[in-house]
């Protein structure tokens, strides 16, 4: 599974589409994520089989929330041994 902004998505769609062949690939735009699906042209959309996320989708955090962890990380190895 890979997720990516929509920024990326738009200056890399040929790379999402070749990708979304193999794995899926959810596109991050503000609080929504939209889904690539990949179908043959002759395939009815009701036949596709959609995949619920599993539990590792459910554990999974933005970038957003992991950056705000590794800075206050960062700030607390700080005063911990560098500004004591």
């Amino acid at each position: 599974m890979t997720v990516v902004s929509s920024k990326e998505f738009v200056a890399n769609q040929k790379k999402y589409f070749d990708l979304a062949v193999n794995e899926d690939v959810y596109i991050k735009r503000g609080k929504y994520e939209f889904r690539l699906l990949c179908t043959t042209i002759n395939e009815p959309v009701d036949e596709i089989i959609y995949h619920e996320p599993d539990e590792d989708f459910y554990r999974s955090i933005s970038a957003e929330k992991f950056l705000k962890g590794v800075l206050e990380d960062i700030d607390e190895i700080d005063k911990k041994y560098v500004n004591k």
